[in-house]
């Protein structure tokens, strides 16, 4: 059992992302490729590898963080990276189709320091390129020729299942004035936790790991999902736009009933009787309205207590990660990636 406390050599959580992005953008390149051109186009543009022109651009192409889960997931239990790439291409290509259609249902104009593919080429084809994307992501499992391939697109669809649930949960909300915190943590899962947990599933799987380490890397990535959702959340709020790519208070500018909006509103203080009368006005909110519902936020307590809250969520995915008996130098790395989940300026 590896003892994470240990110094061992290993790399940092942004070499592991860049080791990430390296091995697996050829492979997502060559799959993408095989779109029709009409998907391809957008899907390119989404990426960050052209512009609206189809003219190369060197633009941010994300940070590759579920691909990495699912390469260091084979590392993990054993086995050699390279044998996880098709899942690595796979969890990318459904993160994608996830934020294509996310982009057009929450009214973004702007990701990764640039205008939305909706934004650019239209509803209509940012939706068709998001289906396309999530359909060749099981082609790809499908046609990888690995042992495990057919239980691992039940992987891939299950947790598709999940994240569409807790997508759908997310938009419900938007229409509801009575959200519990209980339930808007368990959309989050869905949500956020699915994908993470199948990106480490899905590794440990093409790794030729024992089934028992496959569902602790599982636990280990949902639980690191779930945290990565908290810190996502508060970037929503206060996140520096030359690092989020959209503008300050853009969660609260949608009015979105994200996890520490949802704990102020719950948290019976005066600061959340007051938040709930600014996020329910029927009007547009002004900047300083947008400041003044951040402060009342934090004067709730709701800005401590997702941090507090994202930091146990790693110690309890460090726990599965301990049972999952994992090789040393990738439980160190995951054990990085997961802390730079919490800590995204780090």
């Amino acid at each position: 059992m590896t003892d994470l406390g240990v110094s061992l050599e290993h790399r940092s959580a942004r070499e592991v992302l860049g080791w990430s992005r390296a091995r697996v953008d050829p492979a997502l390149r060559k799959a993408v490729d095989r779109l029709p051109d009409s998907m391809r186009a957008v899907a390119g543009y989404h990426f960050g590898w052209w512009d609206e022109e189809g003219r190369p651009t060197g633009a941010d192409p994300g940070k590759a963080i579920r691909p990495a889960l699912a390469l260091l997931g084979a590392q993990a239990v054993g086995g050699a990276a390279q044998t996880a790439l098709p899942a690595a291409v796979a969890v990318e290509l459904v993160h994608n189709f996830s934020l294509l259609h996310d982009d057009v249902m929450d009214g973004d104009t702007t990701r990764r320091h640039r205008p939305t593919a909706w934004h650019v080429f239209g509803v209509n084809p940012a939706i068709l390129a998001g289906d396309a994307l999530l359909t060749l992501a099981l082609d790809v499992v499908a046609g990888s020729g690995h042992p495990k391939a057919q239980e691992a697109i039940r992987v891939v669809s299950a947790a598709v299942q999940r994240l569409l649930d807790g997508q759908s949960a997310d938009l419900s909300f938007e229409q509801r004035g009575d959200v519990r915190l209980a339930e808007c943590v368990r959309m989050a899962v869905g949500k956020t936790g699915s994908l993470l947990g199948a990106s480490c599933a899905l590794g440990a799987l093409f790794g030729g790991g024992r089934p028992d380490q496959v569902e602790h890397l599982r636990s280990f990535g949902e639980e690191v999902g779930l945290a990565f959702q908290f810190v996502d959340d508060l970037l929503g709020i206060w996140g520096d736009p030359e690092v989020t790519g959209k503008p300050v208070y853009s969660d609260l500018e949608n009015r979105k009933k994200s996890l520490p909006v949802v704990a102020a509103l719950t948290s019976d203080t005066p600061a959340a009787r007051e938040l709930d009368s600014l996020y329910h006005a029927e009007r547009q909110l002004t900047r300083s309205d947008l400041a003044h519902a951040a402060e009342l936020i934090e004067l709730s307590g709701a800005r401590a207590w997702s941090q507090g809250r994202a930091d146990d969520l790693v110690e309890s995915a460090r726990e599965h990660l301990r049972a999952a008996e994992p090789t040393e130098r990738a439980a160190r790395e995951l054990d990085a990636v997961a802390r730079l989940a919490t800590h995204r300026d780090r």
